[in-house]
């Protein structure tokens, strides 16, 4: 056998191990506070582990990803692209957009108020 595949017999199992770890007290934690929280603020009813587990992979689909990661470079390109083509505007250019955006999308800063009298 390769040594690869000797270190692969003994990652993969403890990294299945650790994940089933890792759900059991995460769920455990949430139906806790669930339980601690949310019956005696709202009258709603206690929850099981398994519901628990329900909702730690509800928010994980909602809100945590799908485990990629983009770099710093793709999430924040256009804002740099943004940024370079500002800088390169002239004074007379960049007057022209702020006419152009305030438009399209009104006027930007603070509203105006008027006195009442």
């Amino acid at each position: 056998m390769k040594p690869r595949w000797k270190k692969l017999i003994w990652i993969a199992p403890l990294a299945i191990l650790g994940i089933l770890l890792f759900m059991a007290i995460g769920s455990e934690i949430v139906m806790r506070l669930w339980n601690w929280l949310l019956p005696p603020l709202f009258g709603w009813r206690p929850i099981t582990v398994w519901q628990a587990l329900g909702i730690l992979a509800l928010c994980r689909i909602l809100f945590g990803g799908h485990g990629w990661r983009r770099g710093p470079r793709r999430d924040w390109g256009w804002q740099r692209k943004m940024f370079e083509r500002w800088e390169n505007m002239t004074p007379e250019e960049r007057a022209r957009f702020r006419e152009r955006m305030r438009s399209r999308c009104g006027p930007a800063g603070p509203a105006e108020t008027k006195p009442t009298v």
